[in-house]
């Protein structure tokens, strides 16, 4: 008698974990490449992005810009069955300008900004078939002058993704946002779309190829920023994905390449 009360009791816990575990969607990451995913977090989970290194260069004829930043985190909080809440802050980035006419050199290093989202998926929150989000943000102004903006910004993204067959999607973000300006004070507007596609090499490694274009109307130069992106993904397992990816500036706007690596694991 006491065997089946033990067994009973056994199955019993079980059932929560069978549950959670026929609940799980497949891992669906915000870190890699240029573009935002309509997926949500499941209820009562929680999923951390660590960017572990990001190197940004940027040369013309006066200057030569070089940006690292390490420890950029993404924590996604699901909330509900198609709402997550997100905060992210980047703990360290240092800045090199070196003057090609004079050679002189100046550094500046610091942490950034704090970002808070909501994202709100409309339809399939687990990101298969035709899905789309909507994704307001804030930033608050706390990092230095090195990668802080200076002041708070604003903005507004809509995720879309579409399977074009098996392993294959086809994905759009635009976005509207009030950027901070060059000086620091103020505001001004801010637009573009990242357009891509999403490819499954494997059960485990993933691709993205991407292209973006965003107009800045900044007050002291409007620009124009044309980047292509490349990124892979690999999960050994189903909580977590290591990501790997290369961006390519297309115009004078946009910053020459940037490389980068990062980690995710959802709890």
């Amino acid at each position: 008698m006491n065997f089946r009360w033990m067994l009973a009791a056994a199955a019993l816990a079980a059932c929560p974990v069978l549950a959670h575990a026929q609940d799980a969607r497949d891992l669906c990451t915000d870190r890699q490449g240029l573009g935002t995913p309509p997926c949500t977090v499941e209820p009562g989970r929680v999923v951390a992005e660590l960017g572990l290194a990001d190197w940004t260069h940027d040369k013309d004829a006066l200057s030569r810009t070089d940006t690292v930043e390490a420890g950029d985190l993404l924590l996604r909080f699901g909330l509900t069955e198609s709402l997550e809440a997100q905060i992210g802050w980047t703990a360290y980035g240092h800045e090199r300008v070196r003057d090609r006419v004079t050679g002189l050199v100046d550094r500046s290093a610091g942490v950034g900004d704090v970002r808070i989202g909501l994202l709100r998926n409309l339809r399939n929150p687990d990101g298969s078939g035709f899905s789309i989000a909507v994704l307001p943000y804030a930033t608050l102004p706390t990092g230095g002058s090195a990668i802080g903006a200076g002041d708070w910004g604003a903005g507004l993204l809509l995720p879309v993704s579409y399977e074009l067959t098996k392993g294959v999607a086809l994905q759009l973000t635009p976005e509207v946002d009030a950027a901070v300006d060059e000086d620091g004070d103020g505001r001004h507007l801010a637009y573009g779309s990242v357009m891509g596609l999403g490819l499954d090499i494997s059960d485990a490694v993933s691709a993205s190829i991407e292209t973006s274009l965003v107009g800045d109307r900044d007050p002291s130069d409007h620009s124009t920023q044309a980047l292509a992106g490349l990124s892979l993904a690999w999960q050994p397992g189903d909580d977590l994905q290591f990501d790997a990816g290369v961006n390519l500036g297309l115009n004078a706007d946009s910053p020459d390449r940037e490389l980068y690596v990062g980690v995710t694991r959802r709890f």
